[in-house]
């Protein structure tokens, strides 16, 4: 019995990613890296990532947010309303709620209508 449950374990289909982060002297981040073992494309560069985990434990989520020092004002914005984009996708396909994930979605456009237009105002 031990034996099967051992291969049983080796078998299981597994994926790691894995995030780098090369610090500063003043231990802000400099460099972003990561690596998806089933992309195969080995070590990507990024500039930002947002890091969101669940506790069941705790009912919380736990969250690492970090962006180089030289990411742009400009793309951490897009980053930002992509991420929430995606957001309002990843609720609906998970809980079903399509006025919930629709209401999401118009926040994000009318967000982003506020953003450009604060863009254009300071160009």
């Amino acid at each position: 019995m031990l034996c099967s449950r051992i291969q049983k374990m080796t078998n299981e289909n597994t994926s790691e990613i894995r995030l780098k982060v090369q610090l500063d002297a003043q231990k802000l981040p400099e460099r972003i890296t990561w690596e998806a073992t089933e992309t195969g494309q080995g070590e990507q560069d990024s500039k930002a990532f947002m890091l969101s985990i669940w506790d069941d434990k705790d009912k919380s989520s736990l969250r690492i947010d970090l962006w180089t020092k030289d990411m742009r004002m400009d793309d951490m914005t897009r980053h930002f309303i992509q991420t929430l984009i995606s957001m309002a996708q990843t609720y609906e396909k998970a809980t079903g709620a399509k006025e919930v994930a629709a209401e999401m979605k118009k926040f994000c456009d009318s967000l982003t209508i506020k953003i450009n237009s604060q863009f254009k105002e300071g160009a």
